[in-house]
């Protein structure tokens, strides 16, 4: 799949996180580009943005894991929204950005 993906895995229960709402923001902060939520996997349906739609530059995700615990009991989680500003490079056209969640703590990584 070309374009951007992502996945989101909640280590608190090594389960994929379902439910969690996704945004995609232009890099300068001014654009909603794209908005979509996890399925049961953890994963968007489709890319949050598309090779064809791609420019290179930088971009934003955001990922609204505060929303996410709160909604499965997790009253105390510490992050609220989590923003991971990125460049994409159109001479590589997947960029893949997985999401390690945690109530107090969060990790992510230049996925393949």
């Amino acid at each position: 799949m070309a374009g951007l993906s992502t996945h989101v895995l909640d280590t608190s229960n090594g389960l994929p996180a379902p439910g969690l709402k996704i945004e995609l923001w232009s890099g300068d902060g001014k654009n909603l580009l794209n908005e979509a939520v996890t399925n049961q996997d953890g994963r968007t349906d489709v890319p949050l943005l598309s090779a064809d739609d791609a420019s290179d530059g930088f971009y934003e995700i955001k990922f609204f894991a505060g929303d996410y615990l709160t909604g499965r009991g997790e009253e105390d989680a510490f992050y609220d929204v989590i923003s991971i500003r990125f460049r994409f490079d159109t001479g590589r056209p997947h960029h893949h950005i997985p999401l390690l969640l945690s109530p107090f703590g969060y990790s992510t990584y230049r996925g393949s």
